[in-house]
């Protein structure tokens, strides 16, 4: 088997790979480790896409597994806790059955481990604090299990926060910020060195992040609002604040994300993702912006497909006249540094 680190190797800063082995049932991870052909990613395709690791979310849809994924309302506590656990231990079931595929990292020095060892590096996310009890008692209990990422909320109301909705057009100034348990998340997350997440949160939410958090501010999974009018994207003066910080954007690949008029098409150009670059790397600089694909979770250029596909965004980088090092920093060397910085 060819190894992981062929050309330029990606680290993504978002896949719902964990989701979508949860929905099948699949508490070893077979999917994962032999290959399934309703996914984006696998350890066959990771290694022929150079896809060498990435955050790998856990999201729990409203309705737990016979509902929409998209499916709005509250999330049941207990039930979040549940199937967070199980999702937790499907990553734990392929970490440790299968090393020589994937590690679970929990930080800078076991991804360096892990690539050296021609192994996929996860780290583990909360796209959603559901799971974690408002008085925070047991997020001490996640971060041993090695959670070091969190997104407060998805696109949706919690204890700790609001979410944007889906519709489009939209901004993302919507509703209000974070709530007294999501200010005290934000400062236990930063005493901990767990990432806070902004993607999925709305404007206020955002602004308490950075008046409270000593971090760089980071939105893993996010495009130009002004590119694409979705409340998922970031406005001027979110980027701009993100810049001020020494923060980061990792680009989302969801086409509804990407085109000018929102639809959630496979049909989509690979020259709008460089135009997201662009406009990114414009408000940010070379050190600000990576990849955060929603393999998994989004309906993606057919340009791309799966993680297979990461040459092809690799070869529109070339041919729009970037650099080595700077596709270099897009695909890996951005997250790497943030990850030390705000993980350890």
């Amino acid at each position: 088997m060819p190894p992981v680190f062929e050309g330029y190797p990606v680290f993504d800063g978002h896949n719902d790979t964990l989701l979508r082995l949860w929905l099948a049932d699949d508490a070893a991870g077979t999917g994962f480790t032999e290959g399934r052909d309703d996914t984006h990613i696998d350890a066959i395709r990771a290694r022929k896409g150079g896809l060498m690791g990435g955050f790998f979310a856990i999201f729990v849809p409203t309705g737990g597994k016979n509902t929409s994924i998209l499916r709005k309302g509250e999330l049941d506590q207990k039930g979040a806790e549940t199937a967070t656990g199980e999702m937790i231990s499907i990553l734990d079931a392929i970490s440790t059955q299968h090393p020589d595929l994937l590690r679970q990292c929990r930080g800078h020095d076991d991804i360096l481990r892990a690539q050296g060892a021609d192994a996929m590096a996860a780290i583990l996310h909360f796209e959603g604090a559901e799971a974690i009890l408002p008085d925070l008692s047991n997020l001490e209990e996640y971060y041993r299990l090695g959670l070091r990422s969190i997104g407060p909320v998805w696109s949706r109301s919690n204890a700790f926060g609001h979410g944007v909705p889906m519709s489009f057009p939209g901004s993302p100034d919507q509703g209000d910020g974070l709530t007294g348990a999501g200010k005290e998340l934000v400062r236990a997350c930063d005493q901990l060195g767990i990432m806070l997440d902004l993607s999925h949160l709305n404007a206020a939410g955002m602004r308490d992040i950075a008046a409270i958090s000593t971090r760089p501010l980071i939105a893993t999974h996010s495009n130009c609002h002004a590119l694409s009018a979705s409340p998922r994207n970031l406005t001027a003066w979110q980027l701009d604040a993100i810049a001020e910080s020494g923060g980061l954007v990792g680009l989302n690949f969801a086409s509804g994300f990407l085109r000018e008029d929102g639809r959630k098409s496979r049909d989509t150009d690979i020259d709008i993702m460089i135009r997201h670059l662009d406009a990114l790397l414009d408000s940010l600089g070379e050190e600000g912006v990576a990849l955060g694909s929603d393999f998994d979770g989004a309906i993606i250029p057919s340009a791309i497909g799966d993680c297979t596909g990461l040459p092809r965004l690799v070869a529109a980088m070339e041919k729009a006249g970037y650099g080595d090092e700077l596709i270099s920093s897009i695909c890996s060397t951005n997250w790497l540094r943030q990850i030390k910085v705000q993980i350890g």
